[in-house]
């Protein structure tokens, strides 16, 4: 599969490497207290009452009726977003899906969901999209990315993953019938979740806050993860892209020592405690998430996984309607044999 296509980046967005090359990207040791800082987060995510509230309807399609949703996360914060509910019958499965960087003013492609029968809560996390905008935190990716980023407990990306978080508490509270497990268990090495739990899809941006979220939370049984960011972050600061981690590249090299902080939301690092089956969809090519950052997503994953390659990701070429359409089928395959 071929990696090359004209563009006008004044970089390579393949970075000079093979399918075998990306195949063999690491990922970074975690800091001493990696698992204890991500599972003190989890442990007050859910002692938030999400206290969702659904709005009207906003759409009828592909077999769902999608409506407004808030709910409440970590800091008090009201998070905005969409229900998505079968037009008819029962619930037999529940997903979480989170988005990219561009946020989400509709629930877009996202719906039809992987599974026929399906319940989803599709969050916008704080700051991003039409649903959660909050005074202080910026709106556009460039900025966002950098909110908080001082410190490990202001930086962004973790409340955001606490948005996750509670947009799962969200969805059982609101269809209960889904609410089979039992319990959440304690994180990584706690075993399997006993009876069905939820999927979990995110891309780009959602790929990277979902690696960071499926460690802990055992209400979720497999996941999706497409072209995921936030990977490896040692060597992201070295790639130049088009995307969120050329600020972040920026930022660092005015503040170095802002790599004590980006150790703690490695999703490559992350990935290496992920014990739920998941399938990543990783690009050879892709300008704004480079691609050693997603295989090292994928490459670190320790349960079982499953690897769909794409010839781009965030970028527009010839196969891209077929390669989704791929993908879309892949996605349906993998969540029909597992636990959700």
């Amino acid at each position: 599969m071929g990696a090359h296509f004209t563009h006008e980046f004044p970089f390579d967005p393949a970075y000079g490497q093979t399918l075998d090359d990306l195949l063999h990207v690491g990922a970074p040791a975690a800091p001493e207290d990696f698992d204890a800082f991500w599972r003190a987060g989890y442990a007050s995510a859910l002692r938030v009452d999400p206290a969702p509230e659904t709005g009207p309807l906003e759409e009828e399609r592909d077999g769902v009726r999608i409506f407004a949703v808030s709910y409440t996360s970590v800091g008090g914060v009201r998070i905005g977003g969409r229900l998505v509910l079968p037009a008819e019958g029962p619930v037999e499965h529940g997903f979480v899906i989170g988005h990219g960087y561009g946020g989400r003013d509709a629930a877009g492609p996202d719906v039809p969901l992987p599974l026929p029968h399906s319940a989803a809560l599709l969050p916008c996390v704080r700051g991003m999209g039409d649903r959660s905008l909050l005074p202080g935190i910026p709106g556009t990716a460039d900025a966002h990315v950098l909110h908080g980023i001082g410190s490990r407990e202001s930086y962004v990306i973790g409340a955001c993953v606490a948005d996750l978080w509670c947009a799962a508490s969200a969805l059982l509270a609101l269809v209960p019938e889904l609410d089979r497990r039992g319990g959440p268990g304690p994180g990584p090495g706690s075993g399997p979740v006993p009876g069905p739990g939820l999927g979990y899809l995110g891309e780009s941006f959602g790929g990277g806050l979902g690696a960071l979220a499926l460690p802990w939370d055992a209400r979720f049984a497999a996941g999706q993860l497409t072209v995921p960011t936030f990977g490896n972050h040692p060597l992201r600061l070295t790639l130049p892209c088009a995307g969120s981690g050329e600020s972040v590249r920026a930022y660092h090299r005015a503040h170095p020592g802002v790599t004590d902080v980006l150790r703690y939301f490695d999703a490559a690092t992350a990935a290496t405690r992920v014990r739920v089956p998941v399938l990543v969809a990783a690009a050879l090519f892709d300008p704004a998430v480079p691609p050693p950052g997603q295989f090292a997503v994928f490459n670190g994953l320790a349960g079982e996984r499953e690897l769909r390659v794409l010839s781009a990701g965030h970028f527009e070429h010839p196969g891209t309607e077929s390669e989704v359409r791929e993908l879309a089928l892949a996605r349906r395959e993998f969540f029909a044999r597992q636990n959700v």
